[in-house]
């Protein structure tokens, strides 16, 4: 194995499709050990940043490194040392989950006589013990989540990429993956994971925002919540909706943002709490609460994005 510093290294990373583009020159590095979560909505080039750091597709510019590999020059070898995972990650249906990771564990190349102990400390380790010999169509999307890890990390790759990988699982079974990952991350493998939930992002020792190709923030979640201005609040009302659109004509406002039933509004300082409360009730709003909150990922990702409309008009949303 090379010698490495960072797990991860990215030097003005681009990926151009024809005259779309779809990553434009992000830098970023992963530390040994450490998770790093790449944060955006869909079609913010999460999944090609990704394809290009395990040596799937090149990049149009730039260059990075995985593990001390070149992607550009040493693609196979990082696909021999990392383990990934997505969404769509292939389990064979008319195996079972001991059969699956098996077959894994044969093709990631894990020797024959070590294989037996490896996949036994995989069940144990991804909590699989005791659904190992059920049909994987018969396990729940929870327990194939799992058994999805495991057959990733067959031959104890130092380096895990998971894309998006727990779209469309249950909050808990979100939770108890990510404690997985955890300890995981404990024992010294490094992670990079897209994904597009706010609260998973608080799991990660950094993250980088992405939209619209670029990256618009990078650092750790606390640091990024902090450095939000302004003051939050919280809004609870009968007509959330044209609450939000009378908040936006008030002087003071910064933003105003729709969370669930609640309306998150972002003020200059908290003297304008007053005026944003007289406003909504003289427009006939009946509001039975508002507090001032400690903003969440989301409210950061929000704030961020609306500030760069407002400063480029041009662009749109989510793209």
């Amino acid at each position: 194995m090379n010698a490495y510093s960072n797990a991860i290294e990215t030097f003005d990373l681009s990926r151009h499709f024809g005259s779309f583009t779809a990553v434009d020159n992000i830098n970023f590095y992963v530390p040994k050990g450490e998770i790093f979560g790449l944060l955006g909505p869909n079609g913010a080039g999460k999944t090609t940043t990704i394809r290009m750091l395990c040596g799937i597709i090149r990049p149009s510019a730039g260059n990075a490194s995985v593990l001390g590999f070149d992607i550009r020059k040493d693609a196979e070898e990082i696909k021999k040392n990392i383990g990934y995972m997505s969404q769509k990650f292939s389990l064979y249906d008319d195996l079972t989950a001991i059969e699956n990771l098996n077959f894994y564990a044969s093709i990631y190349g894990v020797p024959r006589s070590d294989r037996s102990k490896r996949i036994q400390n995989l069940i144990d380790q991804s909590g699989l013990r005791g659904v190992e010999k059920e049909l994987t169509s018969s396990l729940s999307g929870a327990w194939r989540q799992r058994l999805a890890l495991a057959c990733a990390i067959a031959h104890k790759p130092p380096m895990l990429f998971l894309d998006e990988a727990t779209a469309g699982v249950d909050p808990l079974s979100r939770r108890e993956f990510w404690d997985l990952i955890y300890e995981m991350a404990s024992e010294g493998i490094s992670i990079l994971a897209t994904t597009h939930y706010m609260d998973e992002a608080e799991y990660c020792n950094t993250i980088g925002m992405m939209y619209q190709a670029q990256m618009i923030a990078l650092a750790s979640p606390d640091t990024l919540k902090d450095s939000m201005p302004g003051v939050l609040v919280q809004i609870t009302c009968d007509q959330p909706l044209r609450a939000q659109e009378i908040s936006d004509q008030i002087p003071g406002v910064m933003d105003a943002a729709i969370h669930g039933v609640r309306l998150h509004v972002t003020l200059k300082d908290e003297k304008q709490v007053n005026n944003l409360t007289s406003a909504l009730q003289t427009a006939g709003i009946q509001v039975t609460e508002i507090e001032t909150i400690l903003p969440s990922l989301e409210d950061v990702f929000i704030n961020m994005v609306e500030s760069r409309l407002k400063a480029n008009p041009q662009d749109s949303f989510g793209g």
